[in-house]
């Protein structure tokens, strides 16, 4: 048995001709909005109005930040506005380091005798295995 899986699921279905229900919402009620103004406000006061509410509900209809619509953002930064902050900064505490003792081992010193690392060395291992090999003896 086949099923369809639905695609585009982050598009909004076109209701209102090419609007959204949403975009058709925002441009009644601004259009809403501005008629009401016209009718009860002298027509200086009314066209500053009618400008703003228009402007208002096309932004909101159409406007889109970083694909989120203008609406999201508007909530996020009033959000934001409104909320306490508190800024802490924890310092941490300073670990109080206990002095150990060192202790001393008996190394066995080997000299330089010439400037060859690998003589070095060698000398090193020689001298070394024969320390060793004298201490399991005993």
């Amino acid at each position: 048995m086949r099923f369809q899986v639905p695609q585009y699921i982050d598009v909004e279905d076109k209701i209102f001709g090419p609007f959204t229900f949403r975009q058709f919402a925002y441009m009644v009620g601004g259009l809403g909005l501005c008629y009401v103004s016209w009718n009860l406000l002298p027509v200086y006061i009314a066209i500053f109005f009618v400008i703003i509410f228009g402007a208002g509900a096309g932004a909101l209809a159409f406007i889109r930040v970083n694909g989120k619509p203008l609406i999201n953002v508007l909530e996020a930064w009033f959000t934001y506005t409104i909320k306490k902050k508190l800024y802490l900064w924890k310092k941490d505490p300073q670990k109080k380091v206990e002095k150990k003792e060192v202790e001393i081992k008996k190394e066995t010193y080997l000299p330089r005798i010439s400037e060859s690392k690998l003589h070095d060395i060698s000398w090193g291992l020689d001298v070394l295995t024969k320390d060793t090999s004298e201490t399991s003896e005993k």
